[in-house]
């Protein structure tokens, strides 16, 4: 991802708040018969105040990706869409698009049996928190010879980043009327490219901005 210094998005706490909400991720790997991405949910390391993240792939994903054994790529996206010319006012311009992403590459480290069954207890537990009656994963109708089997087909991963992008382009670069239109614009109800998410990340990064100066 080309960088842009008035972009920049380098902040640890930052970039953690970016995976813990947007734990989709994309894994890009350069192999012998080339490009190879697949998509898989991630976390956040409990253990670590970093930016490692743990997760698994469905196997043989394992083995398409080489694994532990070449640098992977992960992609994280957050909030974006499109932002109308017409909303920058009678003025020359162009569209553009908003957005905020960050890419983790390292070489990941493989899991033991018991640490990936932690890791998908952690993404199963996360996600059904949200339920009126969560189905954790090591309960009924589960049982453990089931949980076990389910574990043998996918292969955990950490993934301690040795280098980090991270990107946020959120009109930063427009005056403040411009930036409080097209926040306006993506909050209206009517709009064919209404985003209440990229609104809310927009309102958040111009109110922290304004309040530095």
């Amino acid at each position: 991802m080309r960088q842009n210094p008035s972009f920049a998005m380098s902040d640890i706490g930052e970039i953690r708040r970016l995976i813990e909400q947007n734990p989709w991720v994309t894994l890009v790997s350069s192999t012998d018969a080339g490009l190879v991405a697949s998509h898989y949910a991630v976390l956040l390391d409990p253990s670590r105040d970093d930016l490692t993240i743990v997760g698994h792939v469905g196997k043989p994903d394992d083995l398409i990706h080489g694994l532990g054994d070449r640098e992977l790529l992960a992609i994280v996206q957050g909030p974006h869409g499109y932002i109308s010319p017409g909303w920058y006012g009678d003025t020359q311009s162009v569209p553009t698009w908003n957005f905020v992403s960050a890419h983790l590459s390292g070489i990941p480290e493989l899991l033991s049996p018991d640490e990936n069954l932690e890791v998908l207890e952690r993404l199963v537990a996360r996600f059904e928190s949200g339920m009126p009656q969560p189905r954790l994963m090591w309960e009924p109708p589960n049982d453990p010879d089931f949980v076990r089997r389910l574990e043998r087909g996918t292969a955990g991963f950490r993934l301690t980043p040795t280098r980090v992008v991270g990107k946020r382009k959120l009109s930063q670069n427009k005056p403040d009327d411009i930036v409080e239109t097209v926040i306006a614009e993506l909050g209206a109800g009517g709009s064919p490219y209404a985003d209440p998410r990229l609104a809310g990340e927009m309102r958040r990064d111009f109110e922290t901005r304004k309040a530095a100066r």
